[in-house]
């Protein structure tokens, strides 16, 4: 079997990041320095069987804005040189996840098609020292340069924190299955390509 893997580094005057992603499994390191960030990806490599190393030095004394996202953005790309021409791969995945109070619910499609479209149902402007505000729009960097459409809808939550943890393990989860390997080697489409 091929090694599903991708490794990104990106540079600019704003941050420093380098992403290691395996999609069959392995080790996690994060660290981008906001730690509330740090534990929502976390449980994205977990809840996704993912081999995922993160580390990210960013402008942290301007804000989160530009660490997060372009996380995201580094993110997308080792997900998208890992997925390869999307071929014998399930395609979709789905994940309800509960938190405590807390239900999210995540559908993706590998379909080489971007789209993100995220509930942002907080109430308060920052959970640690992550800006809530960022919770999309990492999602949004991330399925713009895999080339996926990510959905996440919450259906309830009181606690900020236990939203955004039921949103993160539910990407990993339905992440998980829609990389998951399937017996046939083709892309999962009836034009046949993506």
């Amino acid at each position: 079997m091929n090694t599903r893997q991708g490794k990104i580094e990106r540079n600019t005057k704003e941050t420093a990041i380098r992403v290691e992603l395996s999609l069959d499994g392995g080790d996690s390191a994060i660290n981008t320095g906001v730690g509330f960030f740090d534990h929502m990806l976390s449980q994205v490599a977990r809840h996704g069987n993912l081999g995922l190393v993160i580390e990210a030095k960013g402008d942290l004394h301007v804000d989160c804005h530009h660490t997060a996202e372009d996380v995201g953005i580094a993110l997308g790309q080792a997900l998208r040189a890992a997925l390869g021409d999307f071929s014998g791969i399930c395609r979709y995945g789905s994940a309800l996840v509960p938190m405590d109070e807390a239900l999210a619910l995540c559908a993706i499609d590998c379909c080489n098609r971007a789209g993100a479209y995220v509930d942002n149902p907080f109430t308060t402007a920052k959970i640690g020292e992550l800006d809530v505000e960022m919770i999309p729009e990492f999602f949004r960097a991330t399925a713009a340069n895999a080339g996926i459409n990510i959905h996440i809808l919450v259906y309830r939550g009181v606690n900020n924190h236990h939203i955004a943890e039921a949103m993160f393990k539910s990407f990993g989860r339905a992440l998980k299955d829609a990389v998951s390997r399937t017996q046939n080697t083709d892309i999962l489409s009836t034009k046949g390509v993506l």
